[in-house]
Parts: C-alpha cells; sequence; structure tokens
C-alpha cells in the first residue's frame, strides 16, 4: 500500500506542477474584462446576412454572416450560405477550419479524399490541406464556420 500511496503522491504532485500556470492564465483571462466572452444565441431563420458577394473563385452570391471574432487568435465564426449549383474552387487557410452543415447538403473535397456531407455533419480542416465545396443543384448549404486564426484564401492553379 505504501508503494501506490507514494506513486500517488507524486503523480498529484506532478499534475499541480502541470496545470498551476495554466489555472493562473485561465483565471487572469476571466478577471480581465478584454477577455469575456458575451451570451449568444442564433435562430437560422433570424440571421441578418450580408450582401451576395463572390467571384475569383468563390461562388457567386454566397452570403455571410458574423457572429463573433476570437480576440486572442483573431479567428473567425461565422455562418455561410452557398447558392444551390455552386462550387468553391480549390483553396487553402493558413489555420485549421472547423465547419459544422447546418442546412442543405455539400461536397467537400479534402486533400484527394471527396466527402459528401448532410445537416449535423461536422468537418476539420487542417491549415493549409486543399479543399473545395461543390452544392447540388436543389438547395443552398448553410455552413457555421469557425477559424483557428485570421481568414486567408489562397487559390490553388489548375
Amino acid at each position: 500500500m505504501g508503494v501506490r500511496r507514494t506513486i500517488y503522491k507524486s503523480l498529484l504532485s506532478s499534475l499541480i506542477v502541470v496545470l498551476t500556470p495554466f489555472l493562473v492564465l485561465v483565471g487572469s483571462m476571466a478577471q480581465d474584462s478584454s477577455f469575456a466572452t458575451e451570451a449568444l444565441t442564433v435562430n437560422l431563420a433570424d440571421i441578418s446576412w450580408g450582401p451576395p458577394g463572390g467571384g475569383s473563385g468563390v461562388p457567386v452570391g454566397v452570403r455571410t454572416a458574423r457572429q463573433g471574432i476570437d480576440p486572442i487568435t483573431g479567428g473567425i465564426t461565422y455562418y455561410a450560405m452557398f447558392p444551390a449549383g455552386s462550387h468553391f474552387d480549390l483553396h487553402w487557410h493558413t489555420h485549421d477550419e472547423f465547419v459544422v452543415v447546418v442546412q442543405g447538403a455539400v461536397t467537400v473535397e479534402l486533400g484527394e479524399e471527396t466527402h459528401s456531407l448532410k445537416p449535423g455533419s461536422y468537418v476539420v480542416i487542417p491549415g493549409k490541406i486543399n479543399h473545395s465545396w461543390d452544392v447540388p443543384e436543389d438547395e443552398d448549404v448553410v455552413i457555421l464556420v469557425r477559424r483557428a486564426g485570421p481568414a486567408d484564401f489562397n487559390f490553388v492553379a489548375k
């Protein structure tokens, strides 16, 4: 029993040493109002979409609705609505991208693989991986995107 207790105490001490700086940082962030997160609820039917845009590789008619920006990473969270039958050319981003399909269906090419996605699907797109989107002819698609850093679009020449 003495050996187990010694190992347990050693592990607990190591854990405290590792976690203490993290807990201090989190505590200071919580007290710093610049890191405060505000409550937000969004109903898809109530989204205020920006004007249609696109062109130069981005689907014509795409609309977005920014929901927030991470004050530390500069990564944005936004909804994007791609028109039925549209195509987003092959491109990559510097930072990781996290996507949830909210409405409609979409096919995404990630590197060498193609995936058919429906509402509720979740996609992690690592930074610098080539990807493209295709929306079927029958319905617009809405996705919710969160970026791990500032947005950039680097289109791949064909």
